[in-house]
């Protein structure tokens, strides 16, 4: 196996637990604003998290859950301004301090850097989230950490195609072998081995039953002193805090 020389992150769920009490919150605002009785709890977001890309999931639960939605001109239009309305509503959530960096993330992002290795992101999120989750977590300089920022609709088939992954390849000029992807759900996984990469897990919060079968690793998180790791599939020495240097044996490991 070739010398592992790049990172690539997923973001919802990864590198911030942005689901259940960022985006779906930012929704129901969004919703409320637009005078729909609509309430996405917890439970039904969960549900809905199987659509990806958060324009395809209102149209999804038009079609399953609300049959009798107000009737609009040009749907696909209306469905654009209610998910532009939720962005700047999750903007605000982001801006007051109310979603952070997942545990850890931020201490491997810092080794990754100064290892050398390169760091990029693929989402289906917006690259205005991307660019804000960034800005209010890790300040404006951390923009410039990610060689490549794959984002929103830059492919046109969104996770669990592997298209997102292969734009990013295409953007690092690398090989899949020499590159390690970040996910926390099945799609992501399924996206991310699509584009012949291996894939590290961390669950989230909806993902805790998935089937990541195919996965060099599955964690509950990357874990820190005050907060350890479990190990729920791959090498004990991953624990309690995932460190760069566990994560390279881990990719040599795969020859």
């Amino acid at each position: 196996m070739p010398a592992l020389q790049a990172l690539i992150f997923d973001v919802d769920g990864t590198l911030a637990e942005t689901e259940r009490d960022g985006h779906r919150i930012a929704f129901n605002q969004a919703f409320a604003e637009a005078g729909l009785d609509w309430d996405w709890t917890p439970e039904l977001y969960g549900e809905l998290l199987k659509i990806t890309g958060g324009k395809e999931r209102i149209r999804h639960y038009l079609d399953r859950w609300q049959p009798e939605a107000p009737e609009v001109e040009d749907q696909k239009a209306w469905i654009a301004s209610l998910h532009a309305a939720k962005n700047a509503r999750y903007h605000e959530l982001l801006h007051g301090g109310h979603i952070g960096l997942r545990p850890g993330v931020e201490r491997l992002l810092l080794e990754a850097r100064e290892a050398g290795l390169t760091l990029a992101i693929a989402t289906t999120t917006t690259p205005e989230n991307v660019l804000t989750l960034l800005r209010c977590t890790l300040g404006e300089e951390s923009i410039g950490w990610f060689a490549a920022i794959g984002a929103g609709d830059v492919v046109p088939a969104k996770k669990p195609a592997p298209d997102i992954y292969t734009h990013v390849l295409k953007e690092l000029q690398l090989e899949p072998e020499v590159c390690l992807a970040f996910e926390d759900t099945a799609a992501g996984l399924k996206s991310a081995s699509g584009a012949d990469l291996a894939t590290f897990i961390t669950q989230g919060y909806y993902s805790r039953d998935h089937d990541f079968t195919g996965a060099i690793a599955v964690l509950d998180g990357l874990g820190h002193e005050e907060e350890p790791c479990q190990v729920i599939s791959g090498p004990d020495y991953l624990a309690p805090a995932v460190r760069l240097e566990a994560l390279v044996e881990l990719h040599a490991s795969q020859a």
